[in-house]
């Protein structure tokens, strides 16, 4: 049970992570006239920390496992 309420703190911080990662003006640092791989430097960014939210995402719910409790229809207190 730790376990599972570690992993659901987790994705919580990934999901706030996330949503500071893509706030405007920590986005902003990142609007230069630079290119990586010949993409411009803020584009290479935002989908960077999207991609980098997805595979997080995919980890911790592989970890979760299946929630069983709603199956059997207890309730945990």
């Amino acid at each position: 049970m730790q376990d599972r309420r570690k992993l659901v703190g987790g994705m919580f911080v990934l999901t706030v992570g996330g949503l500071l990662m893509l706030l405007p003006p920590l986005v902003h640092l990142f609007n230069h006239d630079a290119d990586v791989f010949g993409v411009p430097q803020i584009v290479f960014y935002l989908f960077g920390v999207w991609l980098l939210l997805i595979v997080g995402t995919a980890v911790l719910t592989r970890r979760l496992g299946k929630d069983t409790s709603a199956e059997n229809g207890s309730v945990e207190s």
